[in-house]
């Protein structure tokens, strides 16, 4: 029983995982959002790649319920974190160079 609901959690890390790449949809559909509608996008962004990290860890920890899925969610999130930490360092870099 418990490991069918791993393998719903790690699903669900899956697929919360790829949402931030939904942000291309309105440049792909050649749609303007407003700026107070980006900054929300960015929140929930982050806020999705967080949760999918907790997800897939709590998924890879266990060793007997670790596969594939469990592995590509992580493995996109720690991408996803890696550059959200970036674009910090980055804009926290340029701001002390001004």
């Amino acid at each position: 029983m418990e490991n069918k609901k791993l393998q719903k959690l790690s699903v669900a890390a899956l697929v919360v995982s790829a949402l931030p790449l939904a942000t291309f949809l309105p440049t792909l559909l050649k749609i303007t959002l407003s700026e107070g509608v980006r900054s929300i996008w960015a929140g929930a962004n982050i806020v999705f790649v967080l949760v999918a990290l907790c997800l897939s860890v709590i998924c890879v920890r266990s060793s007997e319920s670790r596969s594939a899925v469990n592995i590509i969610s992580t493995a996109i999130s720690v991408f996803w974190v890696l550059m959200i930490v970036g674009i910090v360092v980055l804009a926290l870099f340029l701001n002390f160079l001004q």
